[in-house]
């Protein structure tokens, strides 16, 4: 156990860190501009815990009715918002509706509860939303290709804090008579301290390394999407099929689907050149949907796109390369009052054991997009 002083020192140190994160945070939201919704939550989830450890210093020193329960409040508050934020940055469903009807029922059931189950309910619900959040984090990527390494960086922290919290709060449950060594501060020996600074500091960086790279992913594809449509340029998509082919000799075959908008000149000449980038843009809208998470459409130049579908064979590409077609002769588009059908022809082929290189994959995709277009339009072939 270490004396009072002491451990108003660690508490002190606590109270300052999260201070200067919440500056920090609060920086990143209003003069950088970075993930600014984000930022504010993960700002004012740094002041609530501020404010709940400054109020729980003054324990024994001033009536519990001003320490106790505001204290439990703002350390679930501040779980309750890092949760938000968290939600926030990977751009899960996050709802201020939910987000506060939960801070509502917790604060009435701590309203309610005695002072033992009271502490103990508010660790274990600010645990709660330390674990969802780091299951956020692990749940949902942001995290692709190579920033998948860094996935265990980003939720570790939040999991260790929700793991921490959680064992102090049965520690209160099942042994209710610590309570008064925890208002008094003499429960929290300097190692407890210690591992909560660390806590705190691991958590800030860890989520500012997250919106760092978010960052650096949002470059990324800015570097590798096409300005006027966002699907893939072809640097990028030939890359990703040079990857595809380099899987498929682990037994990991891909199919390609080419596309090529019909009629596409005459559009231009008659609705004019901002009328063809506008059916370029609502030719990759219809499509999209048939695409799954681990497919990439890329625009090779002009009206020709092309589409990498991972684990699919050439009967898979027919039926996917099929439902794109359909869906954009459904769409309707009109240019200044004037309607304008729209199709596309499709060719498709799969990777074969012969297959030296992803060229000879593409050409064959591309012939058969040339048989489509001999045969009429609007029709899906092979070779």
């Amino acid at each position: 156990m270490i004396g009072a002083p002491e451990t108003h020192s660690l508490l002190l140190a606590i109270v300052m860190i999260c201070v200067v994160s919440s500056v920090i945070w609060l920086c990143m939201a209003t003069v950088a501009r970075i993930a600014p919704q984000a930022s504010y939550c993960v700002a004012a989830a740094n002041l609530a815990q501020a404010a709940s450890i400054a109020l729980l210093s003054l324990s024994g020193r001033a009536p519990d009715a001003w320490t106790q329960w505001p204290s439990d409040m703002l350390g679930v508050a501040s779980f309750v918002l890092l949760h938000h934020g968290v939600q926030r940055m990977t751009r899960g469903p996050a709802s201020w509706p939910l987000t506060l009807g939960s801070l509502l029922i917790v604060g009435l059931a701590l309203a309610w509860l005695p002072g033992v189950a009271q502490t103990a309910l508010a660790l274990l619900a600010s645990a709660g939303f330390a674990l969802a959040a780091a299951a956020s984090l692990r749940s949902r990527p942001l995290i692709r290709n190579d920033a998948e390494r860094y996935a265990f960086v980003l939720w570790a922290p939040l999991l260790l804090t929700g793991l921490l919290l959680a064992l102090r709060g049965l520690e209160l449950g099942f042994f209710p008579g610590t309570l008064a060594a925890v208002r008094g501060l003499q429960l929290l020996d300097d190692s407890f301290l210690w591992i909560a600074i660390v806590v705190v500091l691991l958590q800030n960086t860890s989520l500012a390394f997250l919106v760092l790279l978010r960052l650096v992913l949002r470059i990324q594809q800015l570097h590798e999407s096409d300005v006027l449509t966002g699907a893939l340029n072809r640097r990028a998509f030939e890359a990703a099929l040079v990857r595809a082919h380099h899987d498929a000799r682990r037994n990991e075959p891909y199919a390609l689907v080419m596309l090529d908008m019909d009629h596409f000149k005459r559009l231009n000449d008659n609705l004019g050149h901002a009328a063809g980038d506008a059916a370029l843009r609502l030719m990759v809208q219809a499509v999209s949907p048939c695409l799954r998470e681990v497919d990439r459409l890329g625009r090779l130049g002009g009206e020709e796109f092309a589409v990498l579908l991972p684990r699919t064979s050439l009967a898979g590409a027919a039926l996917v390369a099929d439902r794109m077609r359909t869906l954009l002769a459904e769409r309707a588009f009109a240019w200044k009052g004037q309607a304008w059908p729209l199709s596309a022809s499709f060719g498709i082929a799969e990777v074969e054991p012969g297959d030296a290189n992803a060229e000879a994959v593409l050409a064959r995709a591309d012939a058969g997009l040339y048989l489509a277009k001999s045969q009429g339009r609007n029709i899906v072939q092979s070779v």
